[in-house]
């Protein structure tokens, strides 16, 4: 038998960092220790940084609960030391977070698996350099066509992220991306109805929540994503149901596909076909009072502190 869960479980929310998402990690930590605390929870949040190490291990907590957004968050690294700590955490282990953290990679995973994403080249910037940046980008042009989406190969909250119309503006879209990254995804823009699907494992088993559609007054940058007013948020998606439940189909295969854990938030387009195309995954999804999971939580009638503590206890039960 499972070993018997605490009362008030223990749990430690991590929160912060040194990623460009800083701010949003602390705001999704604040508002999902908030939510615990609601549900009973025994709860407190602590930055990534060099306290933490001695304080997990003098405190022992029950579980770990990582909201860190960006680079070591997500990439798999705070969560081998959490392993290496014998410490239980919320979300995807190191192994998947590295796979679902690579953006070229998580797309070519999920396409072996027949889920349908943007043709896309990955790019490094030292090969502009080497090779010269008019020529390949030309080449881009001629092979993927326009429009296009420039995005940095890892990274979140559309830090870098343009969509190229002209190719006259192709060469200032990747100055924006290696901002962010020495990488770049370059990949096709389908047009349609941007969709987040968010997964939770309840009982033990991924559940889709309703997808939410994403309309902007421009694009869904970093400042539409975090800052009211600039984006509308239609919960459930304005789609027909059966498009519906194709996004949802996509989003828990692409969970299952990439050996994601808990919670995951799956970004599509859903084209006017009716063909959902998946664009990226986030195995730690944003919880700040404009982020995604939440709202497609409420839409689905769930009570967030209720289900966060269902996400806990899942969590110590594995």
């Amino acid at each position: 038998m499972p070993p018997a869960l605490p009362d008030s479980p223990r749990v430690v929310v991590l929160a912060g960092g040194l990623s460009h998402e800083r701010d949003v990690s602390i705001r999704s930590g604040r508002r999902v220790a908030d939510a615990l605390r609601t549900a009973g929870v025994d709860v407190s949040v602590h930055d990534v940084d060099a306290d933490l190490v001695p304080a997990l291990t003098e405190t022992r907590p029950d579980l770990v609960w990582p909201l860190l957004h960006g680079a070591s968050g997500e990439d798999g690294s705070v969560r081998d030391v959490l392993a290496l700590l014998d410490l239980r955490s919320v979300g995807t282990g190191p192994r998947a977070s590295r796979i679902a953290w690579s953006k070229p990679i998580a797309k070519t995973t999920v396409t072996r698996a027949g889920i349908a994403t943007p043709d896309f080249v990955t790019l490094p910037q030292s090969l502009f350099r080497e090779l010269g940046a008019n020529r390949i980008l030309d080449a881009v042009v001629g092979k993927l066509g326009l429009p296009l989406v420039v995005k940095p190969s890892r990274g979140g909250s559309a830090l870098g992220v343009t969509l190229v119309h002209s190719a006259d503006d192709l060469p200032r879209a990747m100055v924006a991306c290696f901002a962010y990254s020495d990488t770049a995804l370059i990949e096709q823009a389908v047009i349609g109805t941007e969709v987040a699907v968010s997964v939770v494992e309840l009982d033990g088993e991924p559940v889709a929540l309703p997808g939410v559609e994403v309309v902007t007054d421009g694009p869904y940058d970093y400042d539409a994503r975090y800052n009211p007013g600039r984006t509308e948020y239609f919960s459930p998606a304005r789609l027909a149901p059966e498009l519906a439940e194709r996004a949802a189909e996509v989003a828990v295969a692409a969970h299952q596909v990439l050996g994601l854990r808990h919670l995951s938030r799956t970004d599509l387009i859903v084209d006017e076909q009716g063909r959902p195309w998946f664009l990226e995954v986030n195995v730690a999804p944003g919880m700040t009072e404009t982020s995604l999971f939440p709202q497609a939580a409420e839409a689905g009638g769930y009570d967030l502190p209720t289900l966060y503590r269902r996400v806990v206890e899942g969590a110590l039960g594995d």
